[in-house]
Formats: C-alpha cells, sequence, structure tokens
C-alpha cells in the first residue's frame, strides 16, 4: 500500500447505478472528484462494456462503488453524516439529497439510491450542553420533532424561559 492509498475506503454496492450515484454525490460536495471508472470485460462477470466499478471523492474522503445487481441493499445501520456549518449549508444537503429520497426523523435521510445520511449541523452539540436539564430536555425535544435540523428553532428551544 502506498502513501496515496487510504486504510479504509467506504465500498457501496449498487445494482446498477453506480456510476449515476457517484456523479450525483461528487456533483454535491466541493473537493470531490471522479478518481477512476473500471468496465465488465469479455470474461463478466457482468455485461461487457457496462461500469463495473467507480471510485471517487467526497469532500476528500474516497468511496468506492460496485455495480453488481439486486443482491443487497442499503439499510439504516450504516450512515454518512454530513457536518454542516451553517443552516444553508443543511439546507443545501438535505433538499439535494432527499430528492428523490425520504426523509426520516432527527436530520436523517435516504437519497433516491436508498443510501443513508444525516444531515447534521455542528451547533447541536453545543446546544445540548447546559448545566439546567430542563433546557436540555428542551433543545432535545424540539430535535426529536424535526426531520430537517433547524438550528434557529433549536437556538428558540434553548433560550426558552
Amino acid at each position: 500500500m502506498n502513501k496515496l492509498t487510504p486504510k479504509i475506503t467506504p465500498f457501496l454496492w449498487f445494482d446498477h447505478e453506480a456510476e449515476e450515484a457517484g456523479n450525483f454525490y461528487v456533483s454535491l460536495f466541493d473537493d470531490s472528484r471522479i478518481e477512476s471508472v473500471t468496465r465488465y470485460g469479455k470474461s463478466g462477470p457482468g455485461p461487457e462494456g457496462r461500469v463495473m466499478t467507480i471510485s471517487f471523492e467526497l469532500a476528500g474522503q474516497r468511496f468506492t462503488a460496485l455495480n453488481r445487481g439486486p443482491h443487497f441493499r442499503f439499510n439504516e445501520a450504516v450512515s454518512f453524516v454530513v457536518h454542516c456549518a451553517d443552516q444553508k449549508e443543511v439546507d443545501h444537503f438535505w433538499d439535494k439529497l432527499s430528492e428523490g429520497g425520504r426523509e426520516s426523523q432527527c436530520g436523517w435521510l435516504k437519497d433516491r439510491y436508498g443510501l443513508s445520511w444525516q444531515i447534521v449541523p455542528v451547533a447541536p452539540p453545543e446546544l445540548l450542553k447546559s448545566d439546567n436539564p430542563e433546557t436540555s430536555a428542551r433543545v432535545m425535544q424540539a430535535l426529536l420533532k424535526m426531520k430537517k435540523l433547524d438550528i434557529a428553532a433549536l437556538e428558540r428551544a434553548k433560550n426558552e424561559k
């Protein structure tokens, strides 16, 4: 292994959408790019010429996606957390990743490919910290009612008297 090869790379199994998904994800994140695409040859096991794998970087994190059929599906047991600096960034990733997918609770969503994401502003841990357990409870109750996280609403919950 050379210095450029990361120790760990998430490997994503798709039915047939690996290239489409890789291009979609790269379009959303700064500092992202397609690294390589490999295709099935005459010996298979997929149709000759079809994309077998696509390697890409999202915000500096390398991923590899494989087209290998409907044998395995994504589920919420694995998700990717996107740490957002502010509400504008939360809105951007939430809107783009949830389009054609499914919104869930507390900043979680599934994208159009079934991959789970957590779109999380950096503020909630700070908002949950308080010497007053009632304040922390108010913020947590507000957070539990949300799908997309709303920083201003969480701050209002913290500052309630």
